[in-house]
C-alpha cells in the first residue's frame, strides 16, 4: 500500500507500508514496525526484497519510505542541507508506526537517521540498523568516508549535464554490487534531479556525540567489497555506538540487502526481535 505523509516545510513525504497488520495507537498496539531509509539517489523500491520477504512481512509493519525530493515524495528546492528538515521528515514517517520502531538506513539513509538522532534522540525508535551507511559527511570526517567507486564518481555524477552524467554514474553502479547487478540502478539514479544530487552533498557535519549517545539496540552491518561507502565508516560508527553488534559480510559490495538478502534478512528478524523483547521489559 502506497500512502504519503507531510514532513518538514509542508513537503509530502510518500511511503509503501506492507506486513503484519493490526490495531495501532499510541498505547503501544499492533504488529513491531520496521521503517526503511533508502539511499543518495533512490527511492522506497530499492527495499522490495525486504517488503516481500515473508520472514519480516508475517511478523512486523514495515514501512519504506521516499526521501524528500525522491520517488514519489515532493521535490523542493533547497532543505537538502538541513538536518532538521531530515529529522522531521523521517519523524513524520515513525508517526505512521505507532509505537518505537526499528530504522534501518542504507547508504545516504544512515545519515538522515543520525539527523533524526541529532534533533529528537532516540525518541519514537526501538532499535537502529546501519547497512552500507554513512553517519557523517564531509572532509576529515571518518563515518563518511567512501570507498573508490564513489570517488571516481564525484563529482561528475551530480552534475545537471547528463553526458557529464551519466558515464559517471555508470561507473559508481558498477562498483556497487561485488559481482554484476548494480547497472539496473543508472536510470533510477539520473531521474533524480541534479538540485537534489548536488544538494545531498552540500554538507560538512560530524557526529561522533551523536552516536555516543545512542542508547537503544544497534546493529551495524556493512559487505566486506563495499566500494562505495568504506568499511572504515562502519567500524568508525560501531566504535562510538555503545553496545553496538557489527555483522561483516564477506563476498558483499554496497547492496547487502540485495546481494545477500537471506542473511539481511536473518539478521534483521533476530535483531529487530530482540530490541522490542527489550522495549517490552
Amino acid at each position: 500500500m502506497r500512502t504519503e505523509v507531510t514532513g518538514a516545510g509542508g513537503v509530502r513525504i510518500g511511503a509503501i507500508v506492507e506486513g503484519a497488520a493490526g490495531a495501532e495507537g499510541e498505547s503501544g498496539d499492533g504488529p513491531p514496525v520496521i521503517v526503511f531509509v533508502h539511499g543518495w539517489a533512490q527511492s522506497a523500491d530499492a527495499w522490495q526484497l525486504q517488503l516481500a520477504d515473508p520472514r519480516l512481512a508475517g511478523e512486523f509493519r514495515l514501512v519504506a519510505m521516499d526521501l524528500r525530493g525522491h520517488g514519489r515524495s515532493d521535490v523542493p528546492e533547497d532543505g537538502y542541507d538541513d538536518p532538521r528538515a531530515w529529522a522531521d521528515d523521517l519523524a513524520a514517517v515513525l508517526h505512521l508506526a505507532g509505537r518505537p520502531a526499528v530504522v534501518v538506513g542504507w547508504s545516504y539513509g544512515g545519515l538522515v537517521i543520525t539527523d533524526y538522532l541529532r534533533v529528537h534522540g532516540t525518541a519514537g525508535l526501538a532499535g537502529v540498523v546501519y547497512a552500507g551507511a554513512i553517519t557523517e559527511l564531509g572532509r576529515d570526517h571518518p563515518g563518511g568516508a567512501v570507498g573508490p567507486a564513489m570517488r571516481a564518481a564525484l563529482p561528475d555524477a551530480l552534475s545537471a549535464d547528463v553526458d557529464v552524467a551519466r558515464p559517471a554514474v555508470q561507473r559508481l553502479c558498477g562498483g556497487m554490487t561485488a559481482g554484476s547487478g548494480g547497472e539496473s540502478f543508472v536510470d533510477d539514479i539520473l531521474a533524480v534531479p541534479a538540485h537534489v544530487r548536488g544538494g545531498l552533498f552540500r554538507r560538512d557535519v560530524g557526529s561522533a556525540d551523536v552516536l555516543e549517545a545512542v542508547d537503544v539496540p544497534a546493529l551495524v552491518l556493512h559487505g566486506e567489497r563495499d566500494a562505495v561507502v568504506d568499511i572504515t565508516a562502519a567500524e568508525y560508527a560501531a566504535g562510538k555506538i555503545p553496545g553496538a553488534c557489527r555483522r561483516w559480510l564477506p563476498g558483499v559490495g554496497h547492496l547487502p540487502f540485495a546481494e545477500d538478502a537471506q542473511t539481511f534478512g536473518e539478521e534483521l528478524v533476530a535483531f529487530a526481535r530482540d530490541a522490542y523483547r527489550k522495549v517490552n521489559r
